[in-house]
């Protein structure tokens, strides 16, 4: 089992990760009938996209002797109304560190790869950018 996810009411619901008993809520968003007063189910896919993207660059970036510690991604979700789905996620990546372009290159072709990026639906558009400093 990888979680277990309970019905709190009020289109809320708690997550539990098995292995590490860490806990998540999410809550319906106000243009769904919520109070979005926490992640929507929606905002995790598009959270989790960034998420799985920059674990991808620091696992290639640790092999060859890179630190992105720092690095931020901000993550915008836009949702389609019919039928209601995710439409686009967009991502801006703020990178930190020195590095060659070719190791730009590497990381960032790396973070194309990474699984959350793969089970997606191909008819999310996904507008992804890397900024370097």
């Amino acid at each position: 089992m990888t979680s277990k996810v309970t019905y709190l009411g009020d289109l809320r619901t708690s997550s539990i990760h098995a292995q590490s008993g860490n806990e998540i809520i999410s809550d319906a968003p106000l243009d769904n009938n919520g109070k979005g007063e926490a992640f929507s189910p929606t905002d995790t896919v598009a959270n989790a996209l960034a998420s799985c993207m920059m674990t991808v660059m620091g696992i290639k970036a640790r092999e060859i002797n890179i630190d992105l510690k720092g690095s931020t991604a901000a993550v915008t979700k836009i949702m389609n109304t019919e039928p209601r789905r995710i439409g686009v996620i967009e991502i801006t990546f703020e990178m930190v560190g020195t590095i060659e372009q070719k190791n730009m290159t590497i990381l960032e072709r790396t973070a194309m790869t990474c699984p959350v990026f793969m089970s997606l639906n191909t008819e999310i558009e996904k507008r992804i950018t890397f900024n370097w400093k």
